[in-house]
């Protein structure tokens, strides 16, 4: 199959979207697809290039760091859309989001015929954390967030969420067409329990006690992740031998940092910084526990490769999180957006030490549905039906 795929990130970027993007697109050159991505530049100006078998088009773009370091939008996309459908002459289009690159390229295929599949990694709480003043109009912010997206994914003849709570999420909002819950996939060759790292050397590595019980965050440190919630949960919780990890970086570091500092949080809380990519599964079975305070989670790619490295979990109660939890036994859940609730479950979690164990087997055996492989499959299945026009397969 030739396989056009596109949205707003794409490698080098590491946010969820980007890695599911890159995964897709090199599972399916893998098994003998073509592959051609197109995304707004990172560096402004376009440019072309190819990455693991998948052809890379980076088109024009727009810098939009004053909103977040890592948003780019093509606002002229046409030229350059133009000619990949007239040279690559694609057979599925697969869209991640509903901006302008997007938007322009939906049109395009609809107007060649071209059968058109969305997957859906947006809610309108992505936005809102970066813009303070939405708070008091939410509910009106919220309507126009969806509407905008859901004119662009009701064009589309199937979409797919990456949960079933996120699947019926999109329904709910006014989403028409048939919409499949499929796993983003998490590569488990890379994502599992590995005795013989050093964890002292990995701890020491990032300025973490060897010695403490240690809670571990990973991902964007933005205002969405509401990591504000784990800060105020360690000053109130009663285990003196517990460290809180923040790893990565983002919009809403400094103002973390500044809170931190305020509740007079120490050593209590490290913020380690970007970790990068080939060290991930290194800190991740380097830690006790995986938080993940976010209530706008469709899936959660960090919880799953935590998981898959065998840890517990500490979840926020919301959207798709729970799928990811059987209730004290590879982890617990914590009222949303609240910090007392959420220091009860670390000090009910760092009072268990001998169950970690046991609860990081539970959570190794429940990510083991997410191998990417088998995503990489499911999507297959969906365009192969779709070109040969019978009824959509059962996931």
């Amino acid at each position: 199959m030739r396989i056009f795929i596109t949205g707003t990130t794409y490698y080098p970027a590491l946010n969820g979207q980007a890695i599911f993007t890159v995964n897709l697109a090199e599972g399916l050159a893998q098994r003998g697809h073509q592959v051609y991505v197109a995304v707004p530049s990172e560096k402004v100006q376009a440019y072309h290039t190819e990455r693991n078998g998948v052809k890379v088009e980076a088109v024009k773009s727009v810098s939009m760091k004053l909103w977040h370091q890592d948003a780019f939008f093509s606002p002229l996309p046409g030229k350059a859309v133009r000619a990949i459908f007239d040279t690559f002459r694609p057979e599925i289009v697969h869209i991640q989001d509903h901006y302008p690159l997007s938007r322009f390229i939906v049109g395009a295929a609809r107007q060649r015929k071209i059968k058109l599949v969305a997957t859906n990694h947006f809610m309108p709480e992505n936005l809102a954390s970066y813009i303070s003043w939405l708070a008091s109009i939410k509910p009106l912010f919220n309507w126009i967030g969806w509407s905008w997206m859901m004119e662009v994914y009701n064009q589309v003849d199937i979409a797919t969420a990456q949960s079933k709570n996120a699947a019926e999420l999109i329904r709910k909002q006014g989403l028409r067409v048939p919409v499949f819950p499929v796993s983003c996939g998490i590569d488990l060759r890379r994502f599992h329990p590995d005795l013989s790292i050093d964890r002292r050397a990995c701890r020491e590595r990032y300025g973490l006690d060897p010695h403490k019980k240690v809670f571990l965050f990973v991902g964007r440190v933005d205002g969405e992740k509401k990591l504000d919630v784990l800060l105020r949960a360690l000053a109130h919780i009663q285990s003196a031998d517990v460290q809180l990890a923040i790893a990565g970086r983002g919009a809403a570091l400094e103002s973390l940092q500044a809170l931190a500092a305020e509740l007079q949080l120490g050593e209590r809380v490290r913020f380690t910084g970007f970790i990068p990519n080939e060290d991930l599964h290194v800190l991740l079975n380097s830690a006790d526990v995986f938080v993940m305070p976010s209530e706008a989670e469709l899936l959660s790619l960090a919880t799953l490769e935590a998981m898959a490295c065998g840890r517990p979990v500490l979840l926020a109660n919301a959207v798709a999180l729970p799928e990811l939890v059987i209730e004290g036994v590879n982890g617990y859940l914590f009222r949303p957006g609240d910090p007392l609730d959420a220091a009860k479950y670390i000090d009910l979690l760092a009072g268990q030490p001998e169950r970690w164990a046991e609860m990081g087997r539970a959570s190794v055996a429940k990510a083991q549905f997410h191998g990417l492989d088998n995503a990489v499959r499911q999507y297959e299945m969906l365009y192969q039906s779709l070109l040969a026009g019978g009824p959509l397969p059962v996931l």
